[in-house]
């Protein structure tokens, strides 16, 4: 991990409860909770902070040693991969079902990993069930932990039992120099191949089967001294497509992963187009004054001639004319194309979303621009703008004190804002205004 803080895998086979487990320290629900196996199914990350220790923690598909299913045994090189990351494993069993064949096994690979492992038995929920722990002593891994995640029992412990196993010379305090990145998108556009390919590994199961993605999944990584967190986004879907309760949590986690980021990027494949889904997941960044970056993956499967980009460009401003502002870049995962330019491009935009003009600056542009075009009236009545402020950022925001709020109009809040961008750019960023009625004495 590139911030080189501690990380703790939770680990163990499907439906011990490790999901649970993982929302109770994060504090929120961040991991699908459902009583089918295999619902989680790549590696969630999240911060959790003990007693002003930060750590991340990583929320695994679950191990099953001996199954040769596809996306199980994607689950399992996922667990593997975040064993191999962690400081500290947490290895969690169900205390009600008892110790299983699957535990044993688990054990077996946890035990080859040589890092602290922290047995959990989860689902004590009462001191009658205490009993079912001293089965776990057999697996050799220590002095087990019962817990009860629905219950919120026995946490403390465990947490102080993590911290005390932190390796020396981890940072645990909070660093807030990250830029946050939401890779948004629909199912398949190519969403988990862009983020190994800027990663430089398989963090994120990639599979041509639809929707593989179903949690967001945040990664950290740090390029030029710039720290970057990378947050997976399972694809918004057609509402009439979501026959799951599974596929409705994504949906709506996909909208908490925009509401999360201070950059997205809005992932469409080349050659499907831009589609409903594109439009609806650029107008809720939008709405959200996020920074927004089009990334058309896939370029490598169009026939191109020196007309093709241009007119790609084009469409993609035409359907979105609401964000004229965010800049579309052209990338292939799969042959590397461009792909450097994604988080250059990300950096750029999120500089530009915490940007402040000086006052002065701003109304010497204001000033300019009403001389150039009046202001609308009504009824014989102008507006006046008096003067501006920048009162915001992430996204600019811009406080016109005026005469009347009845007298605004949208058109010249448009021309008043591309006059703003030509002056001082703000690429890549929505902008905001806000009126206020100045009280003349």
């Amino acid at each position: 991990m590139s911030d080189n803080r501690p990380v703790v895998a939770v680990v163990g086979r499907p439906n011990v409860g490790k999901s649970t487990l993982f929302n109770k320290l994060a504090g929120k629900r961040i991991s699908i909770v459902e009583d089918t196996p295999g619902v989680t199914r790549d590696r969630i990350f999240t911060e959790v902070e003990w007693l002003n220790h930060y750590f991340t923690l990583i929320d695994t598909g679950g191990i099953e040693p001996d199954n040769g299913d596809i996306i199980l045994s994607h689950m399992r090189n996922q667990a593997m991969l975040a064993m191999d990351m962690a400081h500290i494993i947490l290895f969690v069993v169900d205390g009600k079902s008892g110790l299983t064949a699957a535990d044993r096994e688990v054990a077996q690979i946890l035990r080859k990993t040589k890092k602290p492992v922290i047995l959990v038995v989860n689902k004590i929920d009462s001191q009658s069930q205490f009993d079912n722990v001293y089965d776990f002593y057999e697996l050799g891994l220590g002095v087990p932990f019962a817990i009860s995640s629905a219950n919120s029992m026995g946490l403390g412990d465990l947490l102080d039992e993590v911290v005390q196993n932190f390796p020396e010379g981890l940072n645990t305090e909070y660093d807030e120099d990250i830029i946050r990145v939401a890779i948004t998108g629909k199912p398949n556009a190519g969403k988990s191949s862009i983020l190994n390919n800027i990663l430089g590994e398989e963090r994120v199961i990639v599979s041509p089967i639809a929707g593989t993605t179903r949690d967001a999944v945040d990664t950290y990584v740090e390029k030029n001294g710039q720290k970057f967190l990378l947050i997976d986004t399972a694809g918004l879907r057609r509402k009439s497509k979501i026959y799951e309760t599974v596929e409705k949590y994504s949906v709506i986690r996909s909208m908490a992963a925009v509401d999360r980021a201070d950059v997205v990027l809005i992932v469409i494949d080349a050659k499907e187009g831009i589609t409903e889904q594109d439009t609806k997941v650029a107008g809720i960044a939008h709405d959200e004054g996020k920074a927004c970056v089009f990334v058309i993956n896939k370029w490598d499967l169009i026939e191109k001639d020196n007309k093709t980009l241009g007119n790609y460009t084009k469409d993609v401003k035409e359907k979105f004319p609401f964000m004229m502002y965010a800049p579309v870049i052209f990338v292939s995962a799969k042959t590397n194309q461009r792909m450097n330019k994604i988080l250059e491009t990300v950096e750029y935009v999120a500089s530009e979303h915490a940007k402040r003009v000086s006052t002065s600056a701003l109304n010497d542009v204001i000033g300019e621009a009403v001389m150039l075009n009046q202001p609308p009236s009504d009824k014989g009545k102008r507006l006046k703008i008096y003067y501006g402020s920048q009162t915001g950022v992430k996204p600019p925001k811009f406080t016109l004190f005026i005469n009347d709020k009845n007298l605004t109009h949208f058109s010249y809040q448009r021309y008043l804002e591309n006059k703003i961008r030509e002056n001082f750019g703000f690429e890549g960023t929505p902008v905001q205004f806000e009126y206020r009625e100045k009280n003349r004495k």
